[in-house]
């Protein structure tokens, strides 16, 4: 069983590392959108590129941060119960709920997203504006980077769900 575990900490740190580096967009969304406003109401300058790279940035953080988010147990939780059980009993939801919904969830969005996004990278398409990012494929390409991320991060909360189920060595 070692080597699951080891799969599992190498899936974590894979997402901590990805998680680490795209965290830095939150900043310089912060610093781009100051300097939009700072064009548009001072000097009266649209900037179109601009706008679009802090649209850009942010689908950028939040579709391959998601599972670094999912990792460090950030996710908004509706459960009533999941606070209320013990170790054992989070580990079984969480197992339950990365093998039935959100795995295949995940394959859902990664087989409806494949034509729309494989079609705009046959056009290369770019922004409808003139003065727009040329990059629109790379945007969309976000539609089959988020579930794959998400994925890989869901077997290894279901291999340390399954340590602690099974009693396997320590997954911290």
């Amino acid at each position: 069983m070692t080597r699951l575990t080891a799969l599992a900490q190498l899936l974590d740190r894979f997402s901590a590392t990805i998680g680490k580096y795209i965290s830095w967009l939150a900043l310089a969304m912060v610093l781009i959108q100051f300097l939009l406003v700072l064009a548009r109401y001072v000097f009266g300058i649209g900037l179109i590129a601009l706008q679009e790279s802090v649209i850009y940035s942010f689908a950028l953080l939040f579709m391959v941060g998601a599972a670094d988010t999912l990792r460090r147990d950030g996710h908004v939780r509706i459960d009533i119960l999941y606070e209320k059980l013990g170790e054992k009993g989070r580990a079984a939801i969480n197992f339950l709920g990365s093998l039935f919904l959100l795995i295949p969830v995940c394959l859902v969005i990664l087989i409806l997203s494949w034509p729309y996004v494989s079609g705009s990278w046959q056009i290369m398409e770019g922004s409808r504006e003139g003065t727009g990012l040329p990059f629109l494929f790379l945007l969309k390409s976000l539609l089959l980077v988020f579930p794959i991320t998400m994925i890989l991060q869901g077997i290894a909360t279901i291999l340390r769900s399954m340590s602690v189920l099974l009693r396997w060595e320590d997954m911290a």
